[in-house]
């Protein structure tokens, strides 16, 4: 198991010894109801025996005096505990995050998509572990050691007894606290295989639909599920061997006591009252005190060192060594392509190992520059082709490939500097509309982002808002879905992006909205991939690629009318559904007939 997320916590702690020792010292006055719970009412039954009422109920207002002082030492200790929590949490999210950025700028590997749920479920679960632990880790502790040392005061045989069984039942513990701990592990991991498979079906919910894949893909997430279950399973019936353990630390010496208390009583070694005292230690303070180290606590160290390894495995590694310039450029090579043609060779994908494939031995070769236009009927698999090309889902059999270069091969961040995909669900950030669009070329002035909402159809949404300065809410929750389209269209129109795929990006624009901003990216230096919904993107494209099931063609607009059926009725149904006519169209973007 990783140990850097331990190192970590180790380290916040050490820092804050000070804050841990005013915990300890309110911890130590907390306890104080549980060293003289038995002595007091050892005492008071006595008193009451010997038929001194007064004296018998001052003891027992001692305790209840106890545990007052001990409900004002509580209330102390929770702003240390914050003192103590809050901070170890900032450090986790500053590791993960450096983490995350480090791996998807230094890793020729695909970025680690759980990098998200480790900086907000997991992260969380540690700072909620660490405060739980704190809480009940200093309780359980002092508490023991309190009720063992008032047992000792009352009656050291029965303390010297106990003491062994307690001891006894904290080692078989801990030794079962690894193997717990590897069970824990499988079932975090089993669980993160189940949003793992969820994501990549429902990505491709459409095209496994259509191409009638819903039960393969229902199985694949069924497995997943199985497996989380089968592993959650096996925990719970390693975890049920807890009860043993608490019967022997809590439970047999209260049997020891009460069956040898006759003989004791008899022999004159304890009184009535130190008996009924002894038995306050074990019953009120010391069974409860185990039943909860080893149920809730054992659980809760358990959570913990699983959850500090995952973390750890996310943290950055020590910085690599410098390179040389020759390793260097065996390294840009290797992950970075010189040329942006890109071509795909028997590209296939099926969303299950039985499942029929939605996209089938593609063969596709795009040069640096051109406009391509893809259509087909819905659910064709145009949105996973898009996902192929834009190496967002692996292909199973084939390659796609930048020049030379295997997609897979190359750097995430290099990928996603070169590569832009725009999905038909335009993201829109909480921050100024300026902060929006420089998301992915941060040095753009204000003057370069003008001409380009100018270029983008955007400037008139620019000046209603106020200009670059005006603030955009979470999501865009004032823009309409083709005002959020814009936003995103503009942003990636004015990256370093050699390849852009706007896979139904358009789709919430009117046609001539649509128009000006397909013709400003066919302006734009670059490649162009469009997933078409309208007859004007296609005739707007160098060349038309066209989906039919089993098989793809590819030409121009003239040769596909005349070769392919499907591509000849979905021209005629454009032509009836779209709500200008074309020429209209082609005139407000300004294009020729």
């Amino acid at each position: 198991m990783n140990r850097a997320g331990l190192a970590l916590l180790v380290r916040e702690l050490r820092a804050r010894r000070r804050t841990l020792a005013l915990v300890a010292l309110w911890s130590a006055i907390e306890s104080l109801p549980s060293l003289l719970s038995g002595l007091l009412v050892s005492a008071a039954l006595g008193r009451f025996l010997a038929h001194e009422a007064l004296s018998g109920t001052a003891f027992l207002a001692i305790l209840l005096g106890s545990a007052l002082v001990a409900a004002l030492a509580t209330r102390q200790l929770f702003p240390h505990l914050a003192a103590i929590v809050e901070p170890v949490r900032d450090a986790f999210v500053a590791a993960v995050v450096d983490g995350a950025v480090a791996s998807a700028t230094g890793s020729p590997k695909r970025a680690d998509t759980a990098g998200v749920s480790r900086v907000t479920e997991q992260v969380q679960a540690v700072r909620d572990l660490l405060g739980s632990l704190l809480r009940m880790a200093r309780q359980i502790l002092f508490t023991t050691l309190a009720a063992l040392a008032g047992l000792w005061l009352l009656a050291p045989s029965m303390a010297l007894i106990t003491g062994v069984l307690v001891t006894v039942s904290l080692t078989v513990f801990a030794l079962l606290l690894p193997g717990l701990a590897v069970r824990r592990r499988k079932v975090l991991l089993a669980e993160e295989e189940v949003a793992r498979t969820a994501g990549t079906v429902f990505g491709g919910i459409r095209d496994a639909l259509a191409c009638t894949g819903e039960a393969e893909a229902t199985r694949s997430v069924g497995t997943a599920i199985d497996g989380s279950l089968t592993s959650s399973r096996v925990l719970a019936r390693a975890m049920a061997v807890r009860s043993l353990i608490v019967f022997l630390g809590g439970q047999l010496p209260l049997v020891v006591l009460l069956a040898s208390a006759p003989s004791l009583v008899h022999a004159g070694r304890l009184t009535p009252g130190e008996v009924i005292g002894a038995a306050t230690y074990l019953t009120v303070a010391l069974e409860p005190a185990l039943r909860q180290l080893v149920g809730t606590g054992g659980s809760l160290c358990v959570e913990l060192a699983v959850t500090l390894g995952r973390l750890g495995e996310g943290f950055a590694g020590p910085p690599a060594p410098a390179q040389t310039e020759a390793q260097t450029e065996a390294e840009a090579d290797r992950l970075g392509p010189r040329r942006y043609d890109l071509v795909a060779t028997g590209l296939t994908f099926a969303y299950g190992p039985h499942a029929a494939p939605i996209v089938d031995a593609l063969d596709l070769s795009l040069p640096e520059g051109r406009h391509l236009a893809v259509v087909g009927p819905s659910g064709i698999g145009k949105s996973t082709l898009a996902s192929l090309l834009g190496g967002l889902l692996p292909p199973q059999r084939g390659t796609v490939s930048l020049g030379e270069t295997d997609i897979g091969q190359v750097r995430e961040a290099e990928l996603r500097r070169l590569l832009s995909i725009i999905p038909q669900e335009a993201y829109v950030f909480a921050g100024t509309l300026r902060e929006n669009l420089r998301y992915l070329a941060p040095h753009l002035t204000d003057l370069e982002l003008t001409t380009a909402a100018t270029d983008t159809g955007l400037s008139a949404l620019a000046d209603r808002l106020g200009g670059l300065d005006a603030r955009i809410g979470a999501g865009g929750v004032e823009l309409s879905n083709g005002e959020k389209q814009l936003v995103a269209l503009t942003r990636v129109y004015v990256s370093p992006a050699r390849i852009v795929i706007l896979d139904e990006a358009t789709s919430n624009l009117d046609p001539a909205a649509e128009a000006r901003v397909e013709a400003a990216f066919a302006r734009r230096p670059g490649t162009l991939v469009v997933i078409a919904h309208r007859i004007s993107s296609a005739r707007r494209a160098e060349r038309i690629l066209v989906l039919d099931g089993d098989k793809a063609q590819v030409g121009t607009h003239d040769e596909l009318v005349r070769s392919s059926a499907l591509y000849a009725n979905l021209v005629g149904h454009w032509h009836l559904t779209d709500p200008q006519p074309r020429r209209r169209t082609q005139e407000a973007a300004g294009a020729p007939e």
